[in-house]
């Protein structure tokens, strides 16, 4: 084939793109609508490349609401927080959370699910999240961050250890999780079958870390022959080391976990496909724990008076309580409940970090009502997409300084809790959204927060910690973890840390 015949072909080929893209026109009543430069791909790579910059200029561009060309998909983003419940609690049948969801759960875990519904998954996963349940989770991922917070410590030898911060709280809350919800070695509980979880765990956080790395590219698809390799390689051995038939030996495993595999078992899910469901599972429950006890830890460190503050209202709770935080077999759930200071750092923690983008595909066509009066159309087949962390989390009319961090942000001048932030002059009901919203907000919200402060109390009591470079900067983000959750940084930070006698 002739150069003069490849030209011809590409340059027919980038006619009928632009015409396909250049077809669509906005209608009235419409939002404002921006197709890009480029045929077809309209802004993927401005987007792709990151998305909280793209967005920023586009609502600078058009206001806070506009439909934009990604990738041969029409999104409209919506930015005024006012307007998100109009949104949110908008039934399937018109606005649709499921079909996305499925979209990245075939993409990224290689799940398929007959007749899946995820509203009645969490309707049967919600009890064993909650109340009672909810209690023996906390009670158990206590224990098992004692089993590998100080375990691993105690094994590496006394004095000075040195680490990265994001390493370091990732796996000890991943490791944890995973023995809290998955089980653990069977019974006696001794200091071997402690060893042995530690080791076991060890193993799944680091299998599970190098897909965790991968899941930015596999979600966009752009995965290169290096990467589906390894991706395989490590799918494959995830799946072996989370089989039901592996887990079947385990002890102490959750109520979460006999009731999930009992769900897939009554929708007739094959045992390989169960194992490919919770690889999915630990990482939609474990997945952003870690990321945001790091962000967490590093502003304290970064912020002395903030650190001192929440080190004050500790010992006094800690004094309070029967036993040392050295040995509690538990932490009772008035202790959690009695840190005001630390909800404060960590809401701050979430409000700077946290970067999920909520999706609904327009199942039909539909006028959406905006808080100020206005109602825009909306196209059957398009994608809308709100991101909270651009508006309200980072909306300077809603919070000072938005960029700075402030321990106490969250706090009246009594240290009750403060959830009074306004925004054209009226009160804001969603100011912060690390846990989604509406129909979809995150079941298990109440159990990461609980393992979250868990966690900080013992790393604070039990260990000394400290900055390598005192005076280094915050790390950026990984700029392709937006709308995955909480971000990452994209260098860990290197700490030193050792047990306190």
């Amino acid at each position: 084939m002739s150069w003069a015949v490849v030209f011809g072909l590409l340059a027919a080929l980038l006619l009928l793109l632009l015409l396909l893209t250049r077809r669509r026109t906005r209608r009235p009543g419409e939002p404002p609508l921006d197709l890009g430069s480029i045929p077809w791909l309209g802004y993927a790579l401005e987007f792709g490349k990151d998305a909280a910059s793209f967005l920023t200029r586009m609502k600078e561009k058009h206001g806070d609401i506009f439909t934009v060309l990604v990738g041969g998909r029409y999104v409209t983003v919506l930015l005024d927080p006012h307007s998100y419940d109009s949104v949110v609690w908008e039934p399937r049948t018109r606005l649709d959370f499921h079909a996305y969801a499925v979209f990245l759960m075939e993409r990224i875990f290689d799940v398929q699910l007959p007749h899946y519904n995820p509203s009645d998954e969490k309707s049967k996963m919600k009890p064993t999240l909650l109340h009672r349940e909810l209690q023996a989770l906390t009670e158990a991922m206590y224990t098992n961050l004692r089993t590998i917070l100080p375990g691993d410590t105690v094994e590496a030898g006394s004095g000075w250890h040195e680490t990265g911060l994001f390493d370091f709280s990732y796996s000890c809350l991943l490791r944890a999780g995973y023995l809290t919800l998955y089980g653990v070695e069977a019974p006696p509980w001794t200091q071997e079958s402690q060893a042995q979880d530690r080791v076991h765990s060890a193993d799944v956080f680091h299998t599970f870390r190098q897909l965790d790395l991968l899941l930015p590219k596999l979600a966009r698809g752009s995965l290169s022959v290096g990467d589906k390799d390894q991706a395989c390689r490590v799918k494959g051995r995830l799946w072996k080391l989370l089989s039901p038939a592996r887990l079947a030996t385990r002890a102490h495993r959750s109520k979460w976990l006999e009731s999930y595999l009992q769900h897939l078992e009554e929708v007739g899910v094959s045992e390989e496909m169960q194992a490919r469901a919770l690889v999915l599972q630990l990482w939609a429950t474990q997945g952003n724990m870690g990321p945001a006890a790091f962000w967490l830890l590093l502003f304290l460190l970064k912020n002395p008076e903030a650190l001192a503050a929440v080190r004050e209202e500790l010992e006094p709770v800690l004094s309070r309580a029967e036993q040392p935080i050295s040995q509690m077999t538990t932490l009772p759930q008035k202790v959690l409940d009695s840190t005001p200071i630390l909800d404060s750092v960590l809401s701050e923690s979430l409000r700077l970090t946290a970067a999920p983008f909520i999706t609904r595909e327009v199942a039909a066509d539909l006028a959406l009502p905006m808080a100020d009066g206005r109602e825009f159309t909306l196209r059957r087949g398009d994608r809308l997409l709100l991101f909270p962390f651009l508006s309200p989390q980072k909306d300077p009319e809603i919070y000072t300084d938005p960029e700075v961090f402030k321990y106490n942000r969250f706090l009246n001048p009594d240290g009750s809790e403060k959830r009074d932030f306004y925004k054209n002059g009226k009160r804001l009901k969603n100011y912060i959204m690390p846990w989604g919203a509406g129909h979809n907000q995150c079941l298990g919200r109440a159990y990461a927060v609980s393992s979250i402060k868990q966690f900080v109390f013992l790393a604070l009591a039990r260990f000394d910690l400290e900055l390598t470079s005192p005076d280094m900067e915050i790390p950026e983000f990984d700029l392709s973890r937006y709308g995955f959750g909480l971000m990452q940084p994209e260098r860990d930070v290197p700490i030193r840390y050792r047990l306190r006698p």
